[in-house]
């Protein structure tokens, strides 16, 4: 038995559809059937179901985007900062193994020889660095909350993707917003990396922080390219002259573009296709929403180059 936290969001949803189809017994929990932000409710939970693993998929997360949590702090801190230090209180209090799923937005650039950042790295995005946004440096907290945890996965997630029009879908932002900032980032494909995190666990890797992206890194304008390339949109695409005009005029808080490392994960035998390629099937195999083709944009001018899930 797996238990699923935060099964209904983004992310959540593509958990529930992967342990489907292989064919495993697992149990969406959601706050409605047990209030897994308190601590004891959550460990007696586990104690009676008696799970194998627990995955958490919950957090809090911008709508549209990274800048509504700089209204909404209260609940940032709370599902991003506090929420994992709970879950690992629970899990150790049951004896259950767990996996987190975080975030790559706690790191901005690449490291100084432009290799991408590794789990060693200390995150350079964050409150520590005061540099970072709101959710960047809650989630650079909840990471500093499972210092030390023996029976725990973080799986770092980045700019998730698939090929599916969804609001939540990277290639689908970029389609609907009026103006761009180009930047390189590492991204990761939704499926892919739901499937990279259920085998840490099945091939028993060792517990541990894990880049999880589509080796590789993408720049803007190598992704409106290839939107162009595969006939998805054919409008003008406009791009800010930097990130200073676009910081004075479109962003209410910094954004995280960085690149990681992914050879921790593929010694491990954790591997995932390079992320040119891992675009360009999205993009051959794409599904439009019933109004996708069809609708306005549907988000503001501002970069969509954020993490969420």
């Amino acid at each position: 038995m797996i238990i699923l936290l935060g099964g209904t969001g983004y992310v959540g949803g593509a958990f529930q559809k992967h342990l489907g189809a292989l064919g495993l017994p697992f149990e969406v929990v959601s706050r409605k059937t047990v209030d897994y932000t308190h601590g004891g409710r959550l460990a007696a939970f586990l104690r009676d179901r008696r799970p194998e693993f627990v995955i958490n998929a919950a957090g809090f997360t911008g709508r549209p985007n990274v800048d509504a949590c700089e209204v909404a702090k209260g609940e940032c801190l709370a599902g991003n900062a506090l929420l994992p230090g709970i879950i690992r209180s629970a899990c150790e209090a049951a004896n259950v193994p767990w996996g987190h799923v975080s975030s790559g937005c706690i790191y901005t650039g690449a490291r100084p020889d432009g290799s991408g950042f590794r789990e060693v790295d200390t995150p350079n995005f964050s409150f520590r660095t005061n540099n970072c946004s709101f959710y960047s440096g809650c989630k650079a907290l909840g990471e500093e909350l499972l210092e030390g945890a023996e029976r725990c996965f973080i799986w770092r997630l980045r700019i998730p993707f698939n090929e599916v029009d969804s609001p939540r879908n990277y290639i689908s932002k970029m389609m609907r917003y009026d103006r761009l900032l180009d930047a390189r980032n590492s991204l990761s494909q939704l499926e892919e990396f739901v499937a990279a995190c259920f085998r840490c666990w099945r091939q028993r890797v060792p517990f541990g922080i894990y880049n999880l992206t589509n080796p590789g890194s993408v720049s803007t304008r190598d992704v409106v390219a290839l939107i162009r390339k595969f006939g998805l949109s054919s409008k003008p695409f406009e791009f800010f002259d930097s990130e200073e005009q676009f910081m004075a005029t479109a962003a209410k808080t910094p954004r995280s573009n960085c690149v990681l490392d992914v050879s921790k994960a593929q010694a491990a035998g954790i591997l995932m296709d390079p992320v040119h390629e891992a675009l360009e099937k999205a993009m051959r195999t794409w599904e439009w929403s019933a109004d996708g083709r069809a609708s306005k944009p549907a988000f503001p001018s501002i970069n969509p180059n954020v993490t969420e899930h």
